[in-house]
């Protein structure tokens, strides 16, 4: 079994975990009514999207999301909000730098013994999900459910959905798809946008990801019979017709839609192993992007 294989595989108790963490931090994660902006890198920004998007949704105050490199400092926040599992990733650690006495920042990682624990004023440190691997999964769906818990959001059936996930056989013929598109909408747009990126890093697949009403704008030219199109979360009404009209594979499994994301996680060591690749040795990846001058 693969680092990564046995990572995803223990996301359940991880959740019950990052859960648990939320109680025990209410006076660091963001304030109801606070101007919060969340961040991060790759995986970690994906996930902040998400958690944005469930926090605006749930009344909690006005939340943006954006790449660390990204980060609108003309704008004023109460908090921000950074997740980074390395502790290391430069990007994440300038913009703390340059926050620090201005904005109240809190890191989200799995190693205490990193520059972003002195970098932020405040940390939460979920190690139980550290990963070995370079592609990530236990560690972000571990954040997004400390943030979710933290919003009220999470239940006992995230949890059940995800053994479910871990459980079900994936579609028939999936694995031989040459192109998978991944939709989401409200906060699983975040979600899509890292499903196409671990098909990418694990599988080297071809995979784009939309806003599900942005499907019909023109991505679904590329449907065929080779394509897969993978919706997290509830589908647009007609839209499953429309893709299966095209011959190609739709999929929407009811679950969860972090839980999806863990059903994605599998399909991405199951292509990668169809294909020859080892998705503990990404092409071109380390485990964090540390940038020299």
């Amino acid at each position: 079994m693969t680092y990564v294989e046995d990572e995803l595989t223990s996301q359940p108790e991880c959740w019950t975990r990052a859960a648990a963490e939320a109680g025990r931090h209410t006076g660091v994660l963001p304030a109801p009514g606070e101007r919060v902006a969340l961040t991060g890198c790759g995986t970690s920004y994906f996930m902040a999207q998400a958690a944005a998007a469930l926090r605006e949704a749930a009344g909690q105050g006005e939340t943006d999301a954006f790449a660390a490199s990204e980060f609108p400092h003309g704008r004023s926040y109460d908090r921000v909000v950074a997740l980074t599992r390395s502790g290391t990733t430069t990007e994440v650690l300038e913009l703390l730098g340059r926050l620090k006495g201005r904005t109240r920042t809190v890191a989200v990682t799995a190693d205490p013994d990193t520059p972003v624990v002195d970098a932020a004023d405040d940390t939460v440190v979920l190690g139980f999900a550290d990963e070995r691997s370079v592609v990530q999964t236990r560690f972000a769906t571990s954040a997004l459910t400390l943030l979710r818990a933290h919003l009220g959001l999470h239940t006992d059936a995230v949890v059940a959905d995800a053994r479910t996930a871990l459980a079900t056989p994936l579609p028939e013929g999936l694995v031989d798809c040459a192109q998978f598109t991944f939709l989401g909408r409200g906060w699983t747009v975040g979600l899509a946008h890292e499903a196409g990126l671990k098909m990418r890093e694990a599988a080297l697949a071809w995979t784009e990801a939309y806003p599900a009403m942005e499907y019909r704008h023109g991505p679904i030219s590329i449907t065929t019979r080779s394509t897969a199109t993978w919706m997290l979360g509830d589908p647009p009404e007609g839209l499953a017709g429309q893709v299966r009209a095209t011959g190609g594979t739709w999929v929407a499994d009811g679950l969860d839609p972090l839980a999806g994301l863990v059903r994605v996680q599998r399909l991405a060591v199951a292509v990668a192993a169809a294909r020859g690749l080892d998705p503990d040795n990404p092409r071109h990846l380390t485990r964090s992007v540390i940038l020299t001058p």
